[in-house]
């Protein structure tokens, strides 16, 4: 009888922690070290998971690097209350396709290899719809999986336990509906024992969601005692010391004994470590964790990659997010005109393409009165020169401007080694107050090289460029079939970009740095200060939390606007998304198409016509010199 008893109690109560070391099987496809979980290998994950099964915790914040095993977290916490607590469950991604990803690469096998959980959620088999991709339900509850860019996934239903995934890379808002996080927490309004789990690595300063949740939170940090003199401490990257340029012989020092630890004495004294909050605890436990507490990363590995990223700050930022799980804090002060003008180069002249230009691309401003544009030339590492800029006067809807600008964007750069290229991509200004009449001459232009912008605030750093969305074209009143295509561009990814490399000094060499911004002598004064016209500044909300935006410092900043549109222009020409085997790509065909110089062909041999251009991630660009490339 007591053991027929025994068969029906109910599972004892346990903590999140503990209900992983008992019943969680890791899968051989979704990590490293498949098999029995232990929290003992990273003991820092305890006190985190450990604070959703609290009762006195209604939400927990981590911020965090990479390399620290939250997604097993957050796998973890679902596990226990599909089988320790059921409850309705909520799992936000960034995207809806990045939930799917998590549904089939992550959750399915997790089901699958943990015994506790096998059987539990419905057969995906079945015919009666209780198990699909986005959609689970098992015995008391059910799992939701949504994306922050989704408003329907994630107003759908009542919520008790809320996990919100890398919360940084949410949008603003999700569709016209607003914030996701906001949305999201509504649903568990009706629960008395609600919980939100939120994690995310974090990016800018003054911007990141999870920078601004932890400030709200007790602020938990882990402290680890020294194997040598016992004094526990937070590990810091400054405390991190080796040989120059020998990641290899990387230590970490003691801040109080200075004394050198191995990885081996680092590890250990992580398992020894505890969690301590800097401030008074209000039902919002606070977790930061970096790189430096991982058991999965040595030391040198960190170093390798630090001194990889340094002397590039389109790397160096994303290190700091994801190595050491801190804010990168943008150099948002204008830098100083008059120093920019001291700097301006001879030898630039105008209108021809310095040697060192890979690609030209243009940006347009429409103002009520006149369009202007300026053309950049770039170069690998996202070097660049300003070709030319020029103003076209007339309003925006009569046909003179636009006139104008395509002969100009029609025309064949001289390049200073003699050769010719094109523009191979422009980006439009259509936010204005003229927006349906530059919509309805953009439609007329049929110039696929053309793309029409929409700047919008925020820092969307892994899509600065988004899109394209379709809007409806008029004139006159009458509707023009088939509309235009928009992008839409986070234009203070672009704006803080250029900030950084314009900041950039010489070495002591005389060379230039990666990223350098040549300006060119014939650059009036007026236009430099265009070019800076704006400063990030940090304002704070009715709700009391920093945000970043930028504000005009004086009224004329179409240069600044016009550099942001010519490199979303570069972005859509895959530039960011293919990195140096861009710049690789567009070098190899360049020397592919380069004429042969006679004296090099022997005088019984016919001379080839060069190769044709291949196309650059579905682009074909103008050759320098050679016949007229497809666009």
């Amino acid at each position: 009888m007591t053991e027929a008893l025994a068969v029906w109690a109910p599972p004892p109560r346990l903590t999140v922690s503990e209900w992983a070391d008992r019943f969680r099987v890791l899968s051989a496809e979704a990590s490293a070290e498949p098999g029995r979980w232990r929290t003992d290998r990273a003991e820092y994950q305890r006190g985190i998971m450990d604070a959703v099964s609290d009762p006195d915790v209604e939400t927990v914040v981590v911020m965090k690097s990479a390399q620290i095993g939250w997604t097993e977290i957050l796998n973890n916490v679902v596990g226990y209350h599909i089988h320790q607590d059921p409850a309705p469950l909520l799992v936000v991604q960034p995207t809806v396709e990045m939930g799917e990803s998590w549904s089939k690469d992550r959750l399915a096998p997790m089901l699958r290899d943990s015994p506790a959980l096998r059987g539990r959620v419905a057969d995906p088999r079945s015919r009666d719809g209780a198990n699909t991709l986005l959609h689970k339900m098992f015995p008391g509850g059910h799992l939701t999986i949504a994306g922050a860019n989704s408003p329907a996934s994630l107003a759908s239903r009542p919520i008790r336990v809320v996990l919100f995934d890398e919360v940084d890379r949410y949008p603003a808002s999700a569709g016209t509906e607003g914030d996701p996080i906001t949305l999201g927490r509504k649903r568990t309004a009706t629960f008395w024992n609600r919980k939100v789990l939120m994690g995310s690595t974090p990016t800018i300063a003054g911007v990141s969601r999870i920078e601004a949740a932890w400030e709200q939170s007790d602020r938990r940090r882990y402290w680890v005692p020294c194997p040598h003199c016992g004094e526990r401490q937070t590990l810091r990257w400054a405390q991190v010391q080796w040989a120059d340029g020998r990641p290899e012989t990387a230590r970490y020092h003691c801040a109080h004994c200075g004394a050198g630890w191995s990885d081996a004495e680092r590890w250990a004294a992580v398992r020894r470590g505890e969690w301590r909050a800097e401030a008074p605890f209000a039902g919002t436990a606070g977790f930061h964790i970096s790189e430096l507490c991982s058991p999965w990363r040595r030391l040198a590995e960190t170093v390798a990659d630090f001194l990889a990223a340094k002397d590039r700050p389109e790397t160096f930022k994303a290190w700091v997010n994801t190595a050491l799980g801190e804010t990168w804090q943008e150099r948002g002060e204008a830098p100083d005109w008059a120093r920019l003008l001291e700097r301006r180069e001879a030898g630039m002249e105008r209108g021809v393409v310095p040697a060192g230009v890979s690609v030209l691309t243009a940006g347009v401003d429409v103002q009520g009165d006149r369009i202007e544009v300026a053309v950049w030339g770039w170069g690998p590492g996202f070097e660049s020169w300003l070709v030319e800029t020029d103003v076209f006067p007339g309003s925006p809807a009569s046909s003179e401007p636009w006139d104008a600008l395509a002969a100009m964007l029609a025309r064949d750069w001289e390049c200073a080694g003699g050769e010719t290229m094109r523009i191979a991509k422009v980006g439009v200004d259509t936010g204005g107050t003229a927006t349906s009449a530059v919509y309805a001459h953009l439609r007329r232009s049929r110039d696929p090289r053309i793309m029409p912008l929409k700047g919008v605030e925020g820092w969307a750093r892994a899509q600065p460029v988004s899109g394209p969305t379709h809007v409806d074209v008029t004139e006159g009143g009458r509707k023009l079939r088939r509309g235009l295509r928009l992008w839409t561009v986070a234009v203070s990814v672009y704006k803080a970009d250029l900030y950084r490399r314009l900041w950039l000094s010489r070495g002591e060499d005389g060379s230039i740095p990666r990223g350098w911004v040549h300006l060119p002598e014939w650059m009036e004064p007026e236009l430099v200060r265009q070019l800076v016209a704006e400063q990030l500044v940090t304002v704070k909300d009715r709700r009391g939390f920093a945000r970043q935006e930028w504000r005009k410092l004086r009224d004329r900043n179409e240069q600044l606007d016009m550099a942001v549109y010519a490199r979303a222009a570069l972005a859509l020409l895959g530039a960011d998304r293919g990195g140096d085997a861009f710049w690789r790509r567009l070098a190899e065909r360049e020397e592919a198409q380069r004429p042969v110089p006679p004296e090099a062909v022997a005088p019984a041999t016919a001379v080839s016509p060069p190769p044709a251009a291949a196309p650059v991630d579905g682009i074909v660009f103008r050759p320098r010199g050679g016949a007229v490339a497809a666009w």
